[in-house]
């Protein structure tokens, strides 16, 4: 079932009204990702306020899913003795069967309704599974019952769409749709319950060939028909009766016919005799057979199925984040205030950090700045990006009435959220502007820091803007005032001449619609103040990276380990014992370091896990820099790949799936810069895999990454439609010269009639000078036609999709390479390390970005 958008408050309100102190606690299963973290502390915020008690339960994947169901879930079921309750799934579970995997599909009679237990499923990634939007009713005769729409519609269902008059509290699995379901999942919903109401029928291998006689003409044909007896199909019946071993005055009864046998036989044989004589007038009407009943079911099954199949071949994506509709329940319950939109901010921002595009894991690479869209939100679906964006902005005016341009805190005690428009740099107000700008991906992939010439235009960028590197170098808050207060129109002045159009927004910040592309900042009295961006940026380094030590004592140690590895210094962060154990026990105690750094009141421990990002942001730039300056990173057929075997950050990527998808993205995105640069303009980039093996564990942690060339108006339409627009300019321009000289052709022409009329010739060959006009016109519209025929293509659905997940399927499938699916992101797996090269072999002959 799914829960539709306007319905957002229906589930919780219930929930409300039922529960007390008796009730059993509700269950939350979170993803280890800071959108799931930030959407998992705006509910325990809406729980503790109406005194709900709930139980957190950190998933890292499939593995810890099943650990959960077993320990967790296994005891609230009504069949083993529990009574029942809420499990919420944030994060998890989307591409898969919830109802098998947690064990609810269960096969007593006696306990129907799936035990009791009902499950809320906010996820973003895609393609749902099916079964849970469409399935995952608590009874399984509601599809079947003869009286199904009633029951439908009593049960407050409605082909899974639930309505007003749901009751809820019989268990079921329930699906916060986004709008995506509704708007898009038509098609796929029709295909799905007429699948699900077709009767099962066997496919006999006679169907195959009798459908390959149906394409060819030649099965049904007038012909055939003729040379058939009725003795003939006498015996063919009867064979079917032996076969089927049910009477044959059955099967005619289930095919529609209301004559008996015997009366058919005749009218058939007058039939036949008036034949050889004269034509009837009225032919014998004959009931389809089974066997033509069976075979038009089944190709009505393969068309029903193919929708479905096609449905899941468009790879993985990302939508609206969770966290924005944990806000819109909040907001719908009249709930909303700064921190839970704090929450919200953060965790919609650090969706495109981690790669969560419309395409997938990808990045997300424009050529050129478009000024109707924000600078940064071309990471999923940019017009729902851009709204969603635009919704936040608004929601900061109204909940803080001091959210001009000036950033600082007004007080001690304000803690107010402002708007502002701050450049692409990580971490800019905990760093020196030097370090912030060299380990920007964004600024890094344009300006090329991983070699010694994009070094030098990095420091000739800085000299053209007046800031010296000694002044660069220094903290940014010991920084000269004054630099720092023209920062952003130095900026603004020199990066169009280096390519970095994007860097900073022009919004001029003077009314609604001029705060386009600005960030948010938030200010905790004279403590601190950090951006959104830096708080994904920091609470991911925890998720990915973890505490050395507990408490602020290993944060320093790892600073210091960090300034041993800039000497030049091996580090050697975890033992062999650590790295031995179980890589998800390792991951669990991150999530609440996490859950305490966003507490909404104390911004010490946040201020603290800032070593953390730093540390994260350096090994990025210190790994990805040796694969490109090495020239490691080698051009498949249909992607490119790189191996990560070396170095002193190898144990941090191949024990963190996260990091190497960051470096993955760090790594891809400066690929695809180079490669546009290198096709004059045109869209270069490409698929990429990178593996970083695991000496202990003997595997290679692998990711596929996409290009970032596709999905839904992504930049690539606004740029085509940019071109378009110059060249439609250029044609007209080049059509008004043309009938600047075709006018005076005309006059020409005129001019020579006359003489030859009065010299007494013939009339001109003006049919042949119109032929020619409308030849030149056709021309151009057939350009038109191009490139409307290209948009169409980019615009399709599922087109530059990321399918790694299905690809690595399939590769598995062929090669029998044995490979560990455990991420809820199917484009991350775990390969034996003697296995990878058959697996990359099989991989690269396989499609890996929709088409």
């Amino acid at each position: 079932m799914y829960l539709p958008r306007d319905l957002i408050s229906h589930l919780y309100t219930n929930l409300l009204r039922t529960h007390h102190r008796l009730s059993p606690p509700v269950l939350i299963l979170a993803a280890l990702e800071p959108d799931a973290l930030c959407a998992c502390r705006v509910l325990t915020a809406l729980f503790k306020r109406d005194y709900i008690s709930h139980k957190i339960q950190p998933v890292s994947g499939y593995g810890d899913l099943t650990r959960a169901a077993n320990e967790l879930i296994h005891p609230m079921k009504s069949s083993e003795g529990g009574t029942g309750g809420v499990v919420v799934c944030l994060g998890v579970g989307a591409l898969v069967d919830l109802r098998e995997l947690l064990g609810l599909d269960t096969a007593n009679e006696h306990h129907d309704g799936l035990d009791g237990i009902e499950v809320w499923v906010l996820d973003a990634r895609r393609p749902w599974n099916l079964d849970n939007v469409f399935g995952g009713q608590p009874s399984s005769q509601v599809l079947s019952a003869p009286d199904g729409n009633a029951r439908k519609e009593g049960y407050g269902v409605d082909k899974g769409r639930i309505q007003r008059s749901y009751k809820p509290g019989a268990g079921g699995i329930v699906v916060f749709d986004d709008g995506d379901i509704d708007e898009e999942l038509s098609t796929e919903r029709d295909a799905y319950y007429a699948l699900a109401e077709m009767p099962e029928v066997e496919e006999q291998e006679d169907d195959s060939d009798d459908s390959s006689d149906e394409q060819d003409g030649t099965h049904d044909s007038p012909q055939n028909k003729k040379r058939k007896s009725w003795s003939d199909r006498e015996d063919e019946e009867n064979e079917s009766e032996h076969e089927d071993g049910r009477p044959r005055q059955r099967r005619r009864s289930n095919s529609g016919s209301s004559m008996s046998s015997l009366p058919r036989r005749r009218h058939g044989s007058s039939s036949i005799s008036s034949r050889s004589s004269s034509p009837p007038s009225l032919p014998a009407v004959k009931a389809p057979s089974a066997r033509s009943l069976r075979r038009r079911l089944l190709s009505l099954r393969r068309a029903h199925e193919s929708v479905l199949d096609g449905y899941f071949q468009l790879g993985t994506s990302y939508s609206e984040p969770i966290s924005s509709l944990m806000y819109s329940l909040a907001s719908d319950l009249g709930r909303e205030d700064n921190d839970l939109l704090w929450l919200t901010i953060v965790g919609v921002s650090s969706v495109e950090l981690s790669g969560q595009t419309s395409c997938g894991l990808s990045t997300s690479t424009s050529s050129h700045h478009n000024k109707a869209l924000p600078f940064h939100h071309q990471s999923w679906r940019m017009n729902r990006s851009s709204r969603l964006y635009a919704l936040l902005r608004d929601e900061v005016r109204r909940l803080n009435l001091s959210s001009s341009r000036d950033s600082s805190a007004s007080s001690p005690s304000d803690t107010s959220i402002r708007l502002t428009p701050d450049p692409r740099f990580v971490l800019l107000r905990h760093w020196s502007l030097y370090d912030s700008m060299l380990h920007s991906p964004y600024l890094a992939s344009r300006l090329h820091l991983w070699n010694e010439t994009g070094i030098k235009r990095l420091h000739k960028l800085l000299a053209k803007m007046g800031v010296s590197l000694s002044q660069c170098r220094q903290s940014y808050t010991h920084m000269d005032i004054s630099l720092k207060k023209n920062l952003r129109e130095n900026l603004l002045k020199y990066a169009a001449v280096y390519g970095l159009d994007d860097l900073v927004p022009e919004g001029a910040g003077r009314g609604a619609g001029d705060y386009e592309g600005w960030g948010f900042v938030r200010s905790w009295g004279w403590k601190a103040q950090l951006s959104a961006m830096d708080v994904g940026v920091v609470v991911g380094a925890i998720l990915e990276v973890g505490h050395t030590q507990p408490g602020a004592s290993g944060l320093a140690s790892l600073a210091s380990s960090e300034a041993r590895n800039a000497e030049g210094e091996t580090e050697i962060s975890t033992t062999a014992d650590r790295e031995t154990e179980d890589r998800s026990t390792s991951l669990l105690p991150r999530f609440f370091a996490a859950y305490d750094v966003l507490a909404p009141t104390h911004p010490s421990k946040l201020l603290d896990a800032i070593p953390l990002a730093q540390h994260l942001l350096r090994s990025i730039l210190r790994t990805g820099s040796s694969l490109l300056a090495k020239h490691q990173i080698r051009h498949l057929r249909a992607f490119r790949m790189g191996v990560v075997k070396d170095g002193p950050d190898l144990s941090l990527f191949a024990s963190s799936p996260a990091a190497l998808v960051k470096l993955a993205l760090w790594v891809g995105e400066a690929v695809a810069v180079s490669e546009r640069e290198k096709k004059g303009g045109k869209d270069g980039a490409t698929p990429l895999v990178l593996a970083a093996l695991d000496e202990v564990r003997g595997t290679y942690v692998v990711v596929g990454t996409g290009g970032g060339i596709g999905g839904v108006s992504t930049g690539a339409d606004k740029e085509m439609e940019r071109e378009k627009a110059e060249r439609k300019a250029e044609k007209d321009k080049a059509r008004v010269e043309k009938r600047k000289v075709k006018e005076q052709r005309k006059a020409d022409r005129a001019a020579e009639k006359a003489v030859r009329e009065l010299d007494g010739d013939g009339d001109g060959d003006e049919e042949e000078e119109e032929e020619s006009e409308d030849g030149d016109s056709s021309s151009d519209e057939e350009d038109d036609a191009e490139d409307v025929a290209e948009q169409e293509r980019r615009r399709k659905r599922g087109y530059g999709r990321n399918r790694f997940g299905i690809a690595f399927t399939e590769v598995v499938e062929e090669t029998k390479a044995r490979v560990k699916i455990d991420s809820f992101d199917h484009c991350v797996v775990e390969v034996k390390k003697e296995d990878l090269g058959g697996f990359l072999e099989g991989l690269s002959l396989k499609t890996v970005v929709g088409r």
